[in-house]
């Protein structure tokens, strides 16, 4: 082969690999739990998409957890956990390779934080106990008695909607967050005065108290392009816990975003959402036993969804980042536990 076509045949791979990684691309720390042993936590690499691209580590020596993308995206740092053991720093290349073991922790790594996300839990709850495959603890609500004292309004930034949470004392089902309340909740498009309850939209079975931005608690609504919703949660029982919908504004329409609660992590500049995920009682494969789950989705401007796993399976999330060419901020990273 002649020197030119060589250089040409390389110049064209550099050229395709570029391009494959011009897509925003996600790392995960997750662990699936097994029949028998001990399951470790490793990382694997996908695409936006959600695509499976590689697995970049596979000791299981300890539990690697919280990777996050440098700023620049060309290399991955996470922890390694072993018990009994001081805290290890590695570091990986999104491309694959051996890992290698850091002298010391990078400072970009440590200052990190987790990226808002919309919620009604306290700040210290959000997130905890996945490690250990558990469920944060039940939302924290104000109570009944002071939502009743009178209707609540929400405007959106853009002036185009406005939710009203109003109860009526006298229906049951207004008297305690569970399922059917707030159906005489009311959306209202202002620019043409149209409004409908929320127990008349698709997809309604219930809405308590709208979610808010963990960081900026006046922030009650995601608006990125066609991505147009708020979020509710709703309390199911002591047995399932809590779950969360997104009110589709462009619906109008109410999409469940798991059977239990799921946390929305916003993509600034794209008219799409992230969502920390929990999952209980799903089937370990080979046992009678269930596990307590959680997992890393996505969801689009149509409110369909991927999610950053193998399909059927009871895993647990030890952490996430994303990163985004080109994108403000191009790091989104969700902790294991809040910072």
């Amino acid at each position: 082969m002649k020197l030119t076509s060589r250089v040409l045949i390389a110049a064209a791979f550099s050229f395709l690999a570029i391009n494959l990684r011009a897509a925003s691309e996600i790392v995960i720390a997750i662990r699936y739990l097994q029949a028998e042993g001990t399951s470790h936590s490793h990382v694997y690499l996908y695409r936006e998409d959600g695509k499976f691209l590689r697995q970049l580590t596979s000791d299981n020596a300890g539990q690697d957890v919280d990777p996050v993308f440098a700023p620049d995206g060309e290399t991955i740092v996470f922890s390694r956990e072993k018990q009994g053991s001081p805290v290890e720093f590695w570091s990986v290349r999104p491309l694959g390779g051996e890992p290698a073991k850091l002298d010391s922790v990078p400072d970009w790594y440590e200052q990190t934080k987790t990226s808002p996300c919309f919620t009604n839990r306290d700040v210290s709850t959000v997130g905890e106990s996945v490690s250990s495959a558990t469920l944060s603890p039940e939302p924290s609500s104000p109570s009944l008695a002071g939502m009743m004292g009178g209707r609540r309004s929400y405007k959106a930034p853009d002036g185009s909607v406005e939710l009203i949470l109003r109860e009526d004392p006298s229906d049951p089902d207004d008297r305690a967050n569970g399922e059917k309340h707030g159906k005489h909740y009311v959306l209202r498009y202002l620019k043409t005065g149209i409004q409908a309850d929320f127990g008349t939209l698709p997809g309604f079975f219930g809405a308590y108290e709208i979610l808010h931005e963990r960081q900026n608690p006046d922030r009650r609504f995601l608006l990125e392009g066609l991505l147009r919703v708020a979020f509710f949660g709703l309390h199911l029982n002591s047995t399932d816990g809590d779950t969360s919908f997104a009110l589709d504004l462009n619906g109008p329409r109410f999409v469940r975003l798991s059977p239990n609660w799921a946390a929305p992590v916003p993509l600034p500049g794209e008219p799409a959402f992230l969502t920390l995920t929990e999952n209980r009682y799903v089937p370990i494969p080979g046992t009678t036993k269930t596990a307590n789950c959680s997992y890393i989705e996505r969801w689009d401007a149509q409110l369909q969804k991927v999610r950053y796993a193998r399909p059927k399976t009871a895993a647990t999330f030890y952490g996430a980042s994303m990163f985004r060419p080109e994108r403000t901020p191009n790091v989104i990273t969700i902790r294991q536990n809040v910072d």
